[in-house]
């Protein structure tokens, strides 16, 4: 009798673990199959992706869709649409962006970018200065390392992820809303939003600080990430055009400069990428922080870096047209001239004189 319940106990639980088994190969074939990270092969046609999370849907993208340019940068960028460079550049291009980006995040996603079977004719990658003062190694949120190399071996982490199953594949057939690419990762914020209203009520100043900041102050880190995260994406990919641009953020950027008293350290950090890269024959540098037209009309934005998408689309007209292209160090000097023109003749008293 002990004998036939130890042999059914053991069937039992061979019985469950092959189960077990089942369920995971189960899983991991779904995930392989929908492959919503995009880790293994371009979006299937009929499923409806959610394309939502930076981190861990770009590398795949960037490995397995067809693309001939990328647009780079951080929520600078997100606002642009893919179908604007087909119509203006003839050119078929997917974004990969991510907020709030560091250089270190650019190269992470040039580094797959340029191994992918892709021939990149160009690359538009925004540039914000302040990212460029911190370490080469840092990223502004830690990364999903196993989706960004070529181990197969520690995929095991979205094979068998919960969460990807839940939210990636079951999520979207239960209430299918396709990402569009064109705009994946726009901001949330609907044109209601972009009013000086909206922004002057959410907008707190910086502490006004007394000890200016020596103009050569970021360099040696701006040195340091243009060297370890971007010029070696430069050189080794001469057939690649280079669109670096530097965004236009509204007047309270400035305000929030002047206040913590690093005006002529971020001109410097201007001039210095700028003469950095143009260096390089396959590089064009884009500057719009000197168009006034849109740094000093708070309705634009709908806080005090983020401008409306109608801008994203001027900025690419520019791309195309080579409007507010910088092709000498004159030139550069000229628009940073013109920069600090327009903010020493702004009237920051008026605009913080009046209730919103």
């Amino acid at each position: 009798m002990k004998q036939c319940s130890g042999n059914r106990f053991k069937k039992w639980v061979v019985s469950m673990v092959a189960l077990f088994a089942a369920l995971l190969v189960v899983t991991a074939a779904l995930v392989v199959y929908v492959d919503p990270f995009f880790q293994y092969h371009a979006p299937l046609e009929k499923f409806p992706y959610l394309v939502d999370n930076q981190l861990s849907q770009n590398p795949g993208m960037a490995k397995n869709m067809e693309y001939d340019s990328v647009i780079l940068g951080s929520s600078m960028t997100v606002n642009f649409n893919t179908e604007w460079f087909d119509e203006l550049l003839g050119l078929d291009t997917i974004k990969l962006n991510y907020s709030g980006a560091y250089p270190k995040d650019q190269a992470n996603i040039m580094d797959i970018i340029f191994r992918s079977e892709n021939q990149v004719k160009a690359v538009f990658l925004g540039v914000d200065v302040m990212t460029y003062t911190g370490g080469v190694d840092e990223t502004k949120y830690p990364i999903p390392a196993y989706l960004y190399d070529d181990n197969y071996l520690n995929d095991v982490q979205y094979l068998f992820n919960k969460d990807v199953v839940l939210n990636y594949i079951l999520r979207p057939l239960a209430d299918p809303d396709k990402t569009d690419l064109s705009t994946v990762y726009q901001s949330w914020w609907t044109d209601e939003y972009y009013n000086i209203q909206w922004v002057m009520h959410n907008y707190v100043p910086s502490q006004k600080v007394a000890e200016e900041t020596p103009s050569e102050a970021y360099i040696a880190n701006v040195e340091k990430n243009l060297q370890a995260n971007i010029c070696p994406y430069i050189r080794q990919n001469p057939d690649t055009d280079f669109y670096i641009f530097f965004p236009p953020y509204s007047i309270l950027y400035w305000n929030d400069v002047i206040q913590e008293n690093h005006l002529e350290a971020t001109m410097e950090e201007y001039r210095y990428i700028a003469d950095t890269l143009s260096a390089y024959d396959n590089v064009r540098i884009f500057y719009f922080p000197d168009q006034e037209w849109i740094v000093t009309d708070l309705n634009l934005y709908a806080d005090y870096t983020h401008y409306h998408r109608d801008i994203n689309r001027y900025m690419t007209e520019c791309f195309a047209e080579g409007t507010c292209e910088v092709r000498d160090g004159e030139q550069m000097q000229e628009v940073l001239d013109s920069t600090r023109d327009m903010i020493a003749r702004f009237d920051f008293e008026e605009l913080f004189s009046v209730e919103y």
